[in-house]
């Protein structure tokens, strides 16, 4: 489809990428990744046909269509939601209205005149291309998408111009969606969905008929969606294969790789300097000195690239409170309807406890009232109904979607962070500041020229340097790329306080929740476990009240790997007998059964070790199409092995029961 060779692009003075070669085929899914500023988003406009490159070329196949979507800045106005999805079908709308005059026509005419024959010939042409093309059903397609992505039936009839600009960019990717263009490139498409619309795409995308290249911050999003990885790293162009959990370890491999040939090759290199140094001046060696000094020449030097710092970042740890930390009873929120219209109802007789230690994640549509719980929590709302109360010792800090507003936009973001946190020095504070993406002269700038993105993470990095003991955050993962949100990640497992949070980062859920509030309805639901579990419990209808079980560190994980054969036990009934009635088997019987034991757990031995050695030499990565053959292998050794210990829980299962 397209095809990029020796292509390089600079941003002002700034080199971003060179010499890139890539082959963009049909049906590729591309997670597109790199730190900030490497030329990602401007790789995509050029991809596109936006912009172009600086040197090299590119080429596109011809009966390519591109469809980008920005990461802001789009514009929409004068129609209704449905309307302006609709206006993707055009053409078909144009057949539809052409095939209705036809109708008209023909009608009208004698069915026996040249006239009719003719237009009865055009119907018929036009209305198989319309069916081909699935005319009949731009409707429902316009609205399941909408559904998916969020948009009510109530917002259809209304006009653009009402939505927010998060709103705006959904229903510019609805439009994406619907033309299905044979190559999609999305910008960060998840930047303004909740989790049920996130949800969706992913289900969307991996069953989209044509290639897509997406940049996104969501690891989640790219494990699920993506099955090639290309990294902009060092200002060259790195590829992958497998989803980004398979890229990071890969990535891994291939640096301890580059380390080790850079070592070999400066050893070689010594030893040849050695020898022609030694021997540069006797004539009885001049030809070995040629002969070492041509090879030197024509060595081509390994580079190792800057690395990547790691930054860990760990939170004064809070005074503890007492082990309740909050709790609702019988809590209701009503806010008053507006120009004499119904009250509307948030919550009604909503009940939990919150303790100590949890880590809370709230779930729910857009408009459920995850942020009105928040601001409940935070004191800054006040319940209609029911009694809040906190506990002992605790304090809550609070951070809202536009807590920036409370900055002063005349300090400069360094100065600032050093004000509000004495005796860290200016290196642990410039490193802190970078991690949250602000690094070089930005850190220099005054708050109030930063965009609201930045000041969003600036003051979320700020309240994060003196915590209470019961943190409210609210999306505090908006505006962080993959790198500031494994530092925030880190940080919060580590912290002893309570955390309660909105987040539409499903990986950030997983990792961090131990439990989820379903908010929706009017009710608060509660879940044990991460969000995971919460899906699990939901698609299951296994919604059950929390047990020692579901305690964090005490459940043992529901993906455990194979049993081990020393491990199995055989059910038994309430007389201690097993289940199946016990028989007796003959000798012979009895003789072959158990050398097929024996057999078994050799072989499943000998599985588990060829899996073992397959998935080390996966490690060392090669090239895609070696560790996709390695992959593939690797399969067919896990199903075997799942088979080997089906038979043998089987025969082991026989064999007690006839004792």
């Amino acid at each position: 489809m397209i095809q990029l060779s020796g292509a390089g692009k600079r941003f002002g003075h700034k080199l971003l990428f060179e010499n890139a070669d890539w082959l963009i085929t049909p049906r590729d899914r591309i997670g597109l990744v790199g730190g900030n500023g490497t030329g990602k988003s401007t790789l995509m406009k050029v991809l596109a046909g936006m912009d172009t490159f600086d040197y090299g070329s590119l080429v596109v196949a011809k009966g390519t269509s591109a469809g980008y979507l920005p990461q802001d800045g789009l514009t929409l106005s004068g129609r209704s939601v449905f309307a302006e999805c609709m206006s993707v079908f055009d053409d078909l709308r144009a057949m539809e209205t052409e095939l209705e005059s036809l109708t008209h026509s023909m009608a009208e005419l004698d069915h026996t005149s040249a006239e009719y024959s003719a237009v009865a010939d055009r119907y018929h042409r036009v209305e198989h291309e319309f069916r081909t093309r699935d005319g009949y059903s731009i409707e429902s397609e316009v609205g399941r998408v909408l559904m998916g992505l969020g948009f009510s039936k109530e917002d259809w009839p209304r006009l653009t111009d009402e939505f927010s600009g998060g709103w705006k960019m959904r229903l510019a990717l609805a439009k994406l969606l619907l033309q299905q263009p044979n190559l999609l490139l999305l910008d960060e498409p998840t930047n303004h969905l909740d989790l049920e619309a996130r949800n969706w795409l992913e289900e969307y995308l991996q069953n989209y008929p044509h290639a897509f290249v997406l940049i996104s911050h969501d690891r989640y999003f790219l494990d699920v969606t993506v099955n090639k990885i290309a990294e902009i790293w060092n200002k060259r162009f790195w590829f992958y294969t497998g989803n980004y959990d398979k890229f990071l370890a890969q990535k891994t491999q291939r640096n301890e790789q580059l380390q080790a040939a850079y070592r070999n090759q400066r050893d070689r290199i010594e030893q040849l300097e050695v020898f022609i140094n030694r021997f540069r001046y006797q004539a009885t060696k001049a030809k070995q000195v040629q002969s070492r000094i041509k090879e030197l020449e024509k060595i081509e030097r390994i580079e190792i690239p800057p690395e990547e710092k790691t930054i860990h970042f760990s939170f004064p740890q809070p005074k503890p409170s007492g082990r309740i930390v909050a709790e609702f009873l019988n809590v209701a929120k009503t806010y008053p309807g507006k120009n004499g219209s119904v009250d509307k109802e948030v919550f009604r007789n909503v009940d939990f406890m919150i303790e100590r230690g949890d880590r809370i994640a709230l779930v729910g549509v857009n408009g459920a009232g995850k942020s009105t719980l928040i601001k409940l929590l935070a004191g800054t709302e006040k319940v209609t109904r029911g009694e809040y109360s906190l506990g002992h010792n605790v304090a809550a800090d609070y951070f809202a979607q536009d807590q920036y507003k409370e900055l002063d936009p005349d300090a400069r973001i360094l100065d600032d962070l050093g004000d509000a946190s004495p005796g860290r020095g200016e290196t642990e504070l410039r490193s802190l500041l970078g991690c949250f993406l602000f690094s070089e002269d930005d850190v220099f700038k005054k708050i109030g020229v930063l965009s609201g993105g930045e000041r969003g993470r600036y003051a979320l990095l700020r309240l994060l340097l003196h915590p209470a003991n019961f943190l409210l955050l609210d999306e505090p993962t908006n505006h962080l790329d993959l790198r500031a949100k494994d530092v925030l990640l880190d940080a919060l497992v580590k912290y002893t306080g309570t955390v309660v949070f909105v987040s539409h980062d499903r990986y950030f859920i997983d990792k961090l929740a131990t439990r989820v509030f379903e908010v929706g309805g009017g009710k608060v639901e509660v879940f044990p476990g991460n969000y995971e579990d919460y899906l699990w419990r939901k698609q299951g209808g296994q919604h059950v009240a929390p047990t020692l079980d579901d305690v964090p560190g005490t459940k043992a994980p529901r993906n455990e790997p194979a049993p081990k054969p020393s491990k199995v036990a055989t059910p038994v009934n309430g007389d201690g007998e097993t289940a199946e009635a016990r028989k007796r088997l003959n000798p012979i019987k009895r003789k072959q059964m158990e050398d097929r034991v024996h057999e078994l757990e050799e072989k499943i031995s000998r599985a588990e070790d060829t899996i073992a050695r397959l998935e080390t030499e996966l490690q060392n990565f090669v090239s895609a199409d070696e560790s996709q053959r390695q992959s593939q292998e690797l399969e067919q050794h896990k199903a075997s092995h799942a088979t080997l210990i089906k038979e043998w829980e089987d025969m082991s299962g026989a064999l007690q029961g006839s004792d």
